[in-house]
């Protein structure tokens, strides 16, 4: 079975701005579609895999999907989907959107998007935030790298800030986004510190020099099993994440360099996230 950690629900006329619909197009090779159908999704992805579903929450850059539309989107799908609700804690009200997401709706997880959003992930103020989530087996979703968008902060989205975040929290669950691309480095270096810290692959095949080079570091650190399957649908599909990292594993490779594991890229797609992450349970 297939787990996909990072996959969104995104109303393409409700839920970003102008702005944000425009410069989208930098994420790859032109405008996406970033309108999302359940079965668009399911006939670009294997029978059987799970999905963990987000919207994001982010005034600084014109992002905001109601955490109830993500729950009423995977009530649909509940064999199949798995809900996170959002929060920008540089808006007020975020502490009760957050018990209300969780308690409410039944969202069971979170995520984060400190660079479009504007915050520091690693203020002290945002502890409340920590605590509520490492007490109630929450899990993170935290997006760090690069962003296309021209308002978002890039020192926000470091992996470093995480450290910090881990050091405090050490039974909360984290995922840090698209492997903090292209902050690899950092991003391996703050997961193999800590046990419950992962980063997830995705929207990174369609770069497959820079992904070769960052799962190359990663196999050089000894870290695959912190490594998490995600596809971020709509940017790119589950198929089309598997096919290429199955592609990159196949390069032999710098002369004088091991090649790729091609079994751990293997264990990597089938990884067992859900348990990983606390989800795995009726």
């Amino acid at each position: 079975m297939i787990v996909d950690v990072h996959s969104h629900l995104f109303r393409h006329s409700h839920d970003f701005d102008d702005a944000f619909r425009a410069e989208s197009a930098r994420a790859h090779a032109g405008e996406v579609d970033l309108t999302v159908r359940y079965e668009d999704y399911a006939a670009s992805a294997p029978e059987g895999t799970r999905t963990v579903v987000v919207g994001g929450k982010a005034r600084r850059s014109g992002l905001w999907v109601d955490d109830a539309a993500v729950a009423g989107y995977v009530a649909q799908h509940p064999d199949r989907l798995i809900g996170y609700l959002s929060l920008d804690p540089t808006q007020s009200g975020w502490q009760d959107e957050l018990r209300f997401g969780h308690r409410e709706l039944g969202l069971r997880g979170i995520k984060l998007m400190p660079m479009y959003a504007g915050f520091d992930p690693a203020d002290e103020a945002y502890e409340p935030l920590y605590a509520y989530a490492e007490q109630h087996g929450l899990p993170l979703l935290v997006h760090t790298g690069t962003t296309f968008v021209s308002q978002a902060p890039l020192e926000y989205a470091m992996p470093r800030h995480l450290d910090w975040v881990a050091m405090r929290h050490p039974e909360l669950r984290m995922v840090l986004a698209h492997l903090s691309h292209p902050f690899e480095g950092e991003c391996i270096a703050v997961i193999r510190k800590h046990r419950h810290v992962y980063a997830d692959i995705s929207a990174l095949h369609y770069r497959p020099f820079q992904l070769w080079h960052s799962l190359r570091l990663v196999q050089d650190y000894g870290v695959w099993d912190k490594l998490l399957f995600g596809s971020d649908y709509p940017f790119t599909t589950v198929n089309d994440s598997v096919d290429g990292l199955r592609r990159i594993a196949r390069i032999p490779g710098i002369p004088g360099l091991d090649p790729l594991d091609q079994d751990a890229v293997e264990a990597l797609i089938h990884r067992p996230s859900l348990d990983l992450l606390g989800l795995e349970r009726s």
